[in-house]
């Protein structure tokens, strides 16, 4: 089996990425640093607020985290009009960089998940004929787990564009719903409440699942 710089630069990034989320989940009040963050967006960031919680979506979404507190978060602190715009882009952005992570460095990660979702075959014959139409079917009917769906669909033929273009359509109805039900929050402990509830049990399969894509192909 060959080594190459190439190989190599890929398992020690896969790393890292594991890294991070072991950190992020077993040591770091997760909870606590949300709420934190949007607090000091609402207090300090003024109308730079809006681009820096869009901007938070990328880490969230590359390590398959739910989003769905910033999203609330937008609501909460930017009402509908705003908070709809910044929560649209930043859930594209992060779709975005979760799928280009997963047609370069990642690729082996997820060719390895392919075989625990059976029917994404289908899907990816179908995207051959019509990659936007399947696409945004799929955004909005929650088929297979949302941000799982970033990396399956990075393997297929879809072109970026046609990728970012369906996602943002095809996740705005779930957009806006959420980012409404932020409106009507109270307090911003509404916003974050139940994070702690997210599985460990899943960011287990991820770390496993990140391990063992990282051997050499």
């Amino acid at each position: 089996m060959a080594f190459t710089w190439g190989s190599a630069l890929r398992i020690t990034l896969l790393i890292l990425l594991v890294a991070a989320v072991v950190t992020a989940c077993f040591t770091l009040p997760v909870e606590k640093i949300l709420k934190d963050f949007l607090t000091w967006v609402d207090q300090d960031l003024g109308p730079w607020g809006p681009l820096v919680l869009a901007v938070a979506y990328i880490p969230l979404t590359i390590l398959a985290v739910p989003a769905s507190v910033l999203t609330l978060g937008g609501g909460y602190l930017f009402g509908l009009p705003v908070g709809f715009v910044a929560d649209s882009i930043g859930a594209t952005i992060g779709a975005g960089a979760a799928f280009l992570l997963g047609r370069t460095i990642g690729k082996p990660f997820v060719i390895s998940k392919l075989k625990d979702y059976p029917q994404f075959r289908s899907v990816a014959l179908a995207i051959q004929r019509s990659g936007f139409k399947i696409v945004l079917l799929l955004r909005l009917v929650p088929l297979l787990p949302f941000n799982m769906l970033n990396y399956l669909l990075s393997v297929t033929p879809v072109p970026l564009l046609e990728y970012m273009l369906a996602s943002w359509i095809g996740m705005m109805p779930i957009t806006l719903a959420l980012v409404y039900v932020g409106t009507t929050l109270k307090d911003l402990s509404d916003v974050t409440h139940g994070w702690n509830e997210f599985s460990k049990t899943r960011w287990a399969f991820l770390i496993f699942g990140l391990v063992v894509s990282g051997k050499l192909k």
